[in-house]
């Protein structure tokens, strides 16, 4: 399984993906991932950092990583979607990996994810890669069905993390 930027090329690959997404979770996303015009633009935009999980042709993972504006521009939201044939293997945690490395390049302080409180494998999974909890927001979401669900707002210090790798000279080697 390949990490990559998305191509141009990827479009068709990309709309199968989401297509693949159980509708009950593609309710908690904040864009439109079934509108092609959408995802194109993605494709043909710089703003942000998004990535694919790929092999032989077919996507298997998505993540993204959009720099908050404002008096929030040194923030980086991280979005992310495994395929729920290819959960349970890794692939989530490489995708965030490659997640934090772009916030790294980006020079971001913090990146933060929000994730619905009952996905306590995802909790963790971030809380392994140096997450940690900022905030609990009680009946934030309502899924599909109209049930209300709490969020977790879980936050990374890049920031940090980039300061230490500078004072140990090993910023270079992410380069």
């Amino acid at each position: 399984m390949e990490v990559r930027a998305p191509a141009v090329e990827d479009l068709d690959a990309l709309m199968d993906f989401f297509e693949r997404i159980p509708e009950s979770e593609r309710t908690f996303f904040k864009e439109p991932v079934l509108d092609r015009p959408t995802v194109e633009a993605w494709l043909a935009s710089d703003s942000g950092r998004r990535g694919v999980a790929t092999a032989a042709g077919r996507v298997s993972g998505y993540v993204a990583v959009i720099r908050l504006s404002g008096w929030s521009d040194h923030v980086g939201e991280l979005r992310l979607v495994v395929d729920p044939e290819a959960r349970g293997r890794g692939l989530g945690r490489d995708l965030a990996r490659w997640a934090l490395l772009q916030a790294v390049d980006c020079r971001l302080a913090k990146l933060v994810v929000e994730v619905v409180a009952e996905q306590d494998g995802a909790v963790a999974m971030f809380q392994a890669l140096g997450f940690h909890a900022e905030g609990l927001l009680r009946d934030h979401v309502r899924d599909r069905d109209g049930e209300l669900r709490d969020l977790v707002l879980l936050a990374h210090p890049v920031g940090d993390q980039w300061s230490a790798m500078q004072t140990a000279g090993i910023d270079d080697a992410i380069r």
